[in-house]
C-alpha cells in the first residue's frame, strides 16, 4: 500500500515537469492500463497538461521569491538597484545637480560623567 502511494506521487511529480509530448505518451499509456475511452484519454492529456503548467509556473514563482529573497539577505543589488545607480552616474557626469538623499549621522551619545580635559 505505502510503495503504491509512493509510486503515485512519484508519477505525479514526473507529469507536473514533463512536456507536451512526453505528457500525450503518458496519457495514451494511461488511458491503455485503464482501459479508457477516446474522450476520456483526451480528458486526462487535458487535465495533466493542465496541472503541469500549473505547478511549473508555481515552481518558478517559488524559486523566484526565494532567490530575491536569499540576494537580499547576502546585500546583494538587484538589476534595479544597479540601474538606478547608472542613471544617478549619468545626472553627475551630465553636470546636473540631484538631491543627495543624506543618511542621518549616527548619533555618539555624550557621557556626562566622562572628565573634561582642561
Amino acid at each position: 500500500m505505502f510503495e503504491d502511494l509512493k509510486k503515485s506521487i512519484d508519477k505525479g511529480l514526473d507529469y507536473a515537469f514533463m512536456n507536451a509530448e512526453k505528457l500525450a505518451q503518458a496519457a495514451k499509456d494511461l488511458a491503455k492500463e485503464h482501459k479508457l475511452t477516446k474522450e476520456e484519454a483526451k480528458k486526462l492529456y487535458d487535465y495533466l497538461l493542465a496541472k503541469s503548467e500549473e505547478t511549473k509556473k508555481t515552481v518558478e514563482t517559488d524559486l523566484n521569491e526565494l532567490v530575491k529573497n536569499t540576494m537580499k539577505k547576502m546585500n546583494i543589488p538587484t538589476q534595479d538597484d544597479i540601474k538606478k545607480l547608472e542613471d544617478r552616474i549619468k545626472k553627475l557626469e551630465s553636470g546636473k545637480k540631484i538631491p543627495v538623499k543624506e543618511k542621518p549621522a549616527s548619533k555618539v551619545a555624550k557621557n556626562p560623567k566622562a572628565p573634561t580635559k582642561k
